[in-house]
């Protein structure tokens, strides 16, 4: 008996450590100012608004430094135990064009969210964390002195939840000159992100989640069902699989819903991460069925914000 005990707490704590240890994934990009200074910007419509954005393609394609770069810092973190996404060679694989095309349509009334190229890229690179980088380098008789900001920031949220800044002299190539600059600031840095992944763990992950009706739907958010209206219908299934049941109505009329800070799971029953749009999709297959019996169409913005549109698809 003592035996078994003894292996069951063993067995608990190798858990508890390994799930302790366990590191967010990260994906490392060229800061905004550092693409807007090098002129590695892009312009795309956004239903009718002219919207600036990085273009990450140019940039990788064009610049000598950036590549070098971003695989040195990575080699730093995945030292420390970050699981590093290789987002130059999923650029490779995104067209431009396609991407600020991209429009997801109502079949029948033709609305449409335009998703901008970096949600597109963080939708289709899941990553708990978006690393930025920038630098300034001064040459000098004596070598080079290069200066650094790190800028960490919450996929789902866009939130910023490290930062680090330095600066290292020497001789090297500028890439070896960073990855000693990042790899002295690493452990504040590290903490940051540490912290805030436990939050995640423990509290979920956070989201954005809108309900809206189409014009064309007979009913609205104040429709009742068994003596409850949909909006508190949609509330209690939130209550009820949300992470600890948190969850914030920000705004609401009959034709609409605002939920802020959703915290949903890190993953789903089968293990694999989840986003909005996932779980969105839950709340969609649950109002198809009775005594709901609704149609209605999810559409994203990035991993972190998700539409679902009542009525039809």
């Amino acid at each position: 008996m003592k035996k078994e005990i003894f292996l069951t707490a063993a067995f608990l704590f190798v858990s508890f450590i390994t799930m302790a240890q366990k590191k967010p994934t990260i994906m490392i990009l060229p800061s905004d100012h550092w693409c807007e200074i090098r002129y590695f910007m892009t312009t795309y419509d956004n239903q009718g608004t002219k919207v600036k954005t990085p273009n990450y393609q140019q940039a990788f394609i064009e610049d000598t430094e950036i590549g070098p770069v971003i695989s040195k810092i990575g080699q730093v973190l995945t030292d420390m135990g970050y699981s590093l996404k290789d987002a130059e060679q999923e650029i490779k694989s995104i067209n431009t064009k396609t991407a600020e095309d991209n429009v997801t349509m109502s079949k029948t009334s033709g609305a449409s969210l335009v998703e901008s190229p970096l949600d597109i890229l963080k939708r289709r690179i899941k990553c708990d964390i978006l690393i930025q980088i920038s630098w300034d380098l001064s040459r000098s008789a004596g070598g080079h002195s290069t200066t650094f900001t790190l800028e960490a920031f919450d996929s789902y949220t866009n939130k910023r939840i490290a930062t680090s800044t330095g600066t290292t002299q020497g001789a090297g190539g500028i890439a070896d000159l960073l990855a000693s600059a990042v790899k002295q600031n690493a452990k504040p840095f590290d903490k940051q992100m540490d912290k805030w992944y436990v939050d995640q763990r423990k509290n979920g992950r956070e989201i954005n989640l809108s309900i809206r009706c189409w014009d064309s739907w007979e009913n609205d958010l104040e429709t009742e069902f068994g003596g409850e209206e949909l909006t508190d219908c949609i509330q209690s299934w939130l209550q009820n699989n949300c992470v600890n049941g948190a969850f914030n109505l920000s705004d609401g009329t009959e034709s609409f819903a605002q939920f802020e800070q959703v915290r949903i799971p890190l993953e789903d029953e089968k293990g694999k991460a989840m986003d909005a749009r996932a779980f969105a999709t839950l709340l969609r297959k649950y109002l198809a069925k009775p005594p709901y019996n609704i149609t209605a169409k999810v559409m994203q913005r990035g991993l972190g914000e998700a539409i679902l549109v009542l009525g039809e698809k």
